[in-house]
């Protein structure tokens, strides 16, 4: 038989003999029907009537019909006729159907076949024992050695156009970074020649005043010699002079006495501040030596801080005439230069936490002695503190501070049917104060009568947390574990306004500048942003942290802080609804520890017995100190198990009051 030529480059023609692969193929197609339009017909013809499916194992049966062996066996346990044609039936009269099988294999080889690549056909082809010459060979080779080249070339133009997407991708990283960079340093150079300038004016300022004072000095002398002078030639003037002295000693001394006495009924004032009052306060260059190392153990943040803010002034430079006309900037000064100096200011002037007076909530043998909360009044002349030991005790803070430590004792002592969780003084009434219990009662108390005003039962469960508004005298919020956040008015018996949550609430917090918002911490790890006015639906949901959200506060109209126990703290601004900062460092998985708030710093507590201060604009905590009681034996199973429960600021003072689960008080004050 004469070779079939081709025109493409495929694999060649065969003799007959051997059978080649298309002619197989073809013997196949005729056996079952062949070509493509008769496929749909050939198919149902050898589909299984049971499963409607390609037959597999085809059995015949003795009315004459075929199906798979397993669905004909299966349909012959339940009943025994035949699905086709219902004569009855019994698997004794199943016989194989070898012609239908060798049909559906051939059948089966000639769909593999039309779905096989042509390198596949080829390989079939020589299995079947095709003849190829050594000329037909060379050709293939030399197109696959070809074909093969094309494909490495390809290849290689795809791995250089992706290295180059890459070097451009980089390439333009960097051209953004060496920009960014560029611009940071010219901030930074402005920066420095501002600084360098005002240092020397204060250097010139500085020589100007101390000529002066030379100058008063000599004028000092020289009056006085003449003085003298004159006081020898008259023994009357220098006796009237002497006595003169005499009474001015005596008016200096009258006059450091009523200064002591004032600074006494005052209270502790000098301890709250950073006027240098302090006796142990190092000098000036051991403060500078003190202050570099601080900015050195957080230099990264700090860096990140000072072009944060410069990059905001620098982008927003119209905002500086916009400033209020009171608030008066260096010349020169930026005011991102300015936020940055008044942040470096605060965070280096305070390394530790100093301990200015200690005392005990409860008995010494108690075991129910955790602080849950700790506030102070209106004033910050009183404080209160509560817990599990079921009594409100109110304090005076300047005699805990000028007492010893064995006469600490309150001055007001109220008693509670359950546990107390939250505490919150009344911002206008100054004798009032709010509690929440384990029972989910809100209480108000009078200090003075030591009586309950008012007490909200309509909580179901354990109510966290309650707080007073500071701007409405009468109206306060509570949170309980039953969902719910209820908004209550002095003089009204029921609540006002009601809001239904998904989840276990654990903290609710008034916004200082507002009476309509409020944040809401729950156990769903959100924080919820109210307006009272339309409680349909939050202003915002913050979310970010891991776990349940168990304090709220603001520290200001625009800045909200957040404690969790997933062991962070948070900082978020509620105008943009947007996180600011995260804080870690202190150890929280469990249990309430407390969070207080001022203008610039953060105050939480650990489970590891610390009490940890943040400055608000660096993540890393500034200082920290470590509870310790000659009480507590260090062999002791459950000194290990004290935890802070709670803190709080005396208003924008470096003063803090914090207590642990033991039930002991401290008084700490940030020092050098």
């Amino acid at each position: 038989m004469e070779e079939v030529v081709s025109s493409e480059p495929q694999v060649p023609a065969v003799k007959s003999k051997p059978l080649t692969l298309a002619a197989e193929v073809n013997r196949a197609d005729a056996v079952t029907g062949g070509g493509s339009g008769a496929a749909p017909e050939i198919d149902k013809d050898l589909m299984c009537p049971i499963c409607m499916q390609i037959m597999k194992d085809a059995f015949l049966t003795a009315c004459g019909h075929s199906f798979c062996y397993m669905c004909i066996i299966t349909h012959l346990q339940n009943k025994n006729d035949c699905p086709c044609c219902a004569q009855f039936l019994t698997s004794n009269q199943l016989f194989p159907n070898f012609a239908l099988n060798k049909i559906l294999k051939k059948a089966s080889t000639s769909q593999i076949s039309k779905n096989a690549s042509p390198v596949e056909h080829f390989r079939q082809a020589l299995q079947q024992g095709c003849e190829v010459s050594i000329k037909e060979l060379d050709t293939l080779l030399s197109l696959l050695a070809e074909k093969k080249r094309k494909m490495e070339q390809e290849e290689s133009e795809r791995n250089m156009q992706v290295l180059l997407d890459f070097l451009n991708c980089i390439r333009k990283q960097k051209m953004d970074e060496l920009r960014e960079v560029q611009s940071d340093l010219l901030f930074i150079k402005e920066d420095i020649n501002v600084v360098e300038r005002h240092r020397l004016d204060l250097y010139r300022a500085r020589d100007r005043y101390s000529g002066k004072l030379r100058m008063l000095g000599d004028d000092n002398t020289t009056e006085k010699a003449w003085t003298l002078s004159a006081n020898r030639n008259n023994s009357g003037t220098l006796s009237g002079h002497c006595n003169s002295v005499g009474r001015n000693a005596a008016i200096n001394s009258d006059s450091k006495v009523e200064g002591m006495s004032r600074a006494s009924s005052q209270g502790p004032q000098p301890m709250d501040s950073s006027s240098g009052s302090d006796l142990q306060h190092p000098s000036q260059a051991g403060l500078a030596v003190l202050r570099k190392k601080r900015i050195h153990s957080q230099f990264d943040d700090l860096q990140e801080c000072y072009l944060q803010k410069r990059r905001l002034s620098g982008n927003q430079v119209s905002n500086q005439e916009k400033k209020s006309a009171s608030v008066l900037h260096r010349e020169g000064y930026s005011v991102g230069l300015d936020d940055f100096q008044s942040v470096l200011t605060t965070f280096t002037r305070y390394s530790r936490l100093r301990v200015i007076a200690e005392l005990r909530h409860g008995d010494l043998f108690q075991s129910a002695n955790i602080v849950s909360s700790i506030e102070f009044d209106r004033d910050d002349e009183l404080f209160a503190t509560a817990g599990v030991s079921k009594r409100i005790k109110v304090f005076d803070f300047a005699s805990v501070l000028n007492e010893p430590a064995d006469a600490h004792f309150p001055v007001v002592e109220m008693s509670t049917r359950s546990k107390l969780s939250c505490l919150s003084w009344n911002k206008f009434t100054k004798n009032h104060i709010a509690s929440s219990d384990y029972d989910g009662i809100v209480t108000i108390w009078d200090v003075n009568t030591r009586q309950s005003l008012m007490e909200y039962e309509e909580h179901e469960k354990r109510a966290w947390s309650v707080d007073f508004s500071h701007t409405e005298p009468k109206q306060l919020v509570s949170g309980s574990d039953d969902c719910k956040v209820k908004l209550w008015c002095t003089n009204q018996e029921d609540s006002v306004l009601s809001i239904d949550m998904k989840a276990q609430i654990c903290c609710v917090k008034y916004n200082p500048g507002s009476s309509f918002n409020i944040a809401v911490g729950s156990a769903d790890r959100h924080i919820h942003h109210y307006d009272l006015r339309n409680v349909s639906e939050p202003l915002h949901i913050f979310s970010g942290h891991k776990k349940a959200v168990s304090y709220v506060k603001f520290l200001s109209s625009s800045e909200l802080a957040s404690a969790s126990t997933d062991g962070t703290l948070r900082l978020w601004d509620v105008n943009q609804n947007t996180q600011v900062r995260t804080f870690r460092g202190h150890t929280n998985e469990k249990n309430f520890v407390g969070l207080a708030v001022n203008s610039e710093y953060i105050a939480c507590g650990s489970e590891t017995n610390e009490v940890f201060i943040y400055h608000k604009e660096i993540s890393k905590p500034a200082t920290r100190h470590k509870f310790g009681s000659p009480d507590i034996d260090e062999a002791d199973d459950d000194a290990g198990s004290y935890f802070i429960s709670a803190v709080c600021w005396k208003s924008d003072s470096p003063t803090v009051l914090t207590a642990n689960s033991q039930g002991t008080i401290k008084v700490l004050v940030l020092a050098a």
